[in-house]
């Protein structure tokens, strides 16, 4: 899943290659330029609406803990103090 700026149809085609699904709306230009080329322009790529949806917590969650001024600015030099420092931040959001 990603944002509607990764949607260019060279990024499609690269995750299509690699049998990666891609769940995007597509942008209004590219709307625009199928539908100005017809019947050439082929069909509107799949967008699952609802699995969509769901990324949309998954962003909320990580803005959330962007808050948390060590977590943004990623002070923990080793891989596993970040993990604990983000566990934490996790826990306190949840008891909040």
């Amino acid at each position: 899943m990603a944002d509607k700026a990764y949607s260019h149809p060279s990024t499609r085609d690269l995750l299509r290659r690699r049998e990666i699904r891609f769940t995007c709306p597509e942008r209004a230009d590219q709307k625009a330029g199928r539908a100005a080329k017809g019947s050439r322009g082929g069909r509107p790529p799949a967008f699952d609406r609802v699995e969509y949806a769901g990324r949309n917590v998954v962003e909320r969650c990580t803005n959330r803990l962007k808050h948390f001024r060590y977590l943004a600015t990623r002070y923990a030099k080793r891989a596993a103090y970040f993990r604990s420092e983000l566990i934490i931040a996790a826990i306190v959001l949840w008891l909040r």
